[in-house]
């Protein structure tokens, strides 16, 4: 097993699932091989959705070696800090350029049976002590920038889950 392992809810026949973090590649805890793609930032500047489409093909078929049922990404969050932690695990600054790649990346991976879950919903621009973090912004700007991207990526890209962040988006989880 290459993740993480859920666990299963028998009386409603949920079994438990796989699943390994790596929005271009798996990222194993025991050190196996796998392919690694380049971060989403130099993916992204191909503006090949076309490629993308296929490198999500590829993730799914490290996924499908390796038992992993979900894989979590692609990452679309955008980038508005240089001290973004999570920074290489995302396309752009550009909402559409975000929202578009990951549908691609989203569609290839999930032809191939293995979920997505596009992440970090929304506004996760640090990384350290993001429990507490506060991402402070008017509504125009979260409904035409942060959340552009998550809504071309869902209408466009259909992903089976999306992964919350852990900040407070003015004031409210």
């Amino acid at each position: 097993d290459a993740g993480m392992l859920t666990h299963a809810i028998e009386h409603l026949d949920i079994p438990a699932k796989n699943f390994a973090d790596g929005p271009h590649g798996i990222r194993h805890e025991k050190g196996e091989n796998c392919t690694s793609f380049p971060n989403l930032c130099c993916a992204a500047a191909t503006f090949d959705t076309d490629l993308l489409y296929e490198m999500g093909e590829a993730l799914a078929k490290d996924c499908v070696a390796h038992d992993v049922d979900m894989l979590l990404g692609p990452g679309i969050n955008i980038k508005r800090y240089a001290n973004c932690g999570r920074n290489f695990e995302y396309y752009s600054e550009d909402p559409v350029i975000a929202g578009k790649f990951a549908s691609a990346v989203t569609r290839g991976v999930q032809s191939q049976k293995v979920a997505v879950s596009i992440k970090h919903f929304a506004c996760n621009n640090k990384e350290a002590n993001r429990f507490a973090s506060d991402s402070r912004l008017s509504e125009r700007a979260l409904r035409e920038i942060y959340l552009k991207g998550f809504e071309i990526a869902v209408k466009e890209g259909d992903p089976w889950t999306i992964m919350s962040s852990y900040n407070l988006i003015n004031g409210q989880h």
